[in-house]
């Protein structure tokens, strides 16, 4: 278990139940979800585009709001309290296809802004306290970039600028990290890094870690849990083992039969 300067947190449980996003009378983006997430799995959403795994994933810290359904935190319950949702949000790491990352700020910079949640508006005008840089240099060095903490993002290859994105989730403390795509337009070797520091992270931490991803190769290779989905329903639902040619092929034609192991 990680423990930054001190620092622990419980470990959530999420419950997604009948959750559903539509888009006017003839668009669902998902339909009728109901799934657990447990502590310490590193799940994979797999799908063809489309299929609604970036929405899924969204909606996990509601950036995309679900049109009927819930999603259900433990200790902090379904999120309808304004407050509950801004917990929830300052506990769980997104990392995106894009780094959403600010390129003439180095990696130290970038990564401090993870702590950032944690203060009122005015504060973060000031420089952060030493805990704050002390738990920023820790992320950097458990992503293999501590000799690169000073170096601009710009100068920074794309594998290179996607681990910094993970340092700075890592330094929001999460209970919970999300990926949208995250190695979409990284080369085989940087994909292959970038995974395993997630499964790692996920292993060492006991953290929830929910990935959406194209590559089936990959997703065999580092998924505890690989959840399918085509046309906005969960078509598979099972260990990487089970998942055969078969139910790729059947997954990647979007089938509308379940083929849940």
């Amino acid at each position: 278990m990680m423990t930054l300067c001190g620092e622990n947190r419980p470990l959530p449980m999420l419950r997604l139940d009948n959750l559903s996003v539509t888009y006017g009378p003839e668009m669902t983006a998902l339909s009728a979800i109901s799934l657990d997430l447990s502590p310490g799995e590193f799940t994979v959403l797999l799908g063809a585009s489309g299929a609604g795994k970036s929405t899924l994933l969204r909606c996990l810290n509601r950036l995309t709001r679900p049109t009927a359904g819930r999603v259900i935190v433990e200790g902090l319950g379904d999120l309808s309290n304004p407050h509950d949702l801004r917990e929830h949000r300052k506990q769980t790491g997104m990392i995106f296809q894009q780094h959403q990352l600010l390129p003439r700020c180095t990696a130290f910079q970038n990564v401090l802004k993870g702590r950032l949640a944690y203060y009122p508006a005015w504060r973060t005008m000031l420089p952060l306290p030493q805990r704050d840089q002390c738990i920023a240099l820790e992320c950097l060095d458990r992503v293999g970039l501590l000799k690169k903490a000073l170096t601009r993002v710009s100068a920074l290859s794309g594998g290179q600028q996607q681990r910094v994105g993970i340092a700075r989730s890592l330094a929001q403390t999460p209970r919970l990290m999300l990926a949208d795509e995250p190695v979409a337009s990284l080369d085989p070797a940087s994909s292959h890094q970038v995974l395993s520091f997630l499964h790692k992270i996920c292993r060492e931490d006991g953290i929830p870690v929910i990935v959406s991803l194209h590559q089936v190769d990959l997703a065999i290779k580092y998924a505890d849990r690989i959840i399918g989905l085509a046309h906005g329903h969960v078509v598979f639902d099972g260990s990487p083992q089970n998942l055969d040619s078969e139910r790729i092929e059947q997954l990647y034609h979007q089938t509308a039969v379940p083929i849940i192991a």
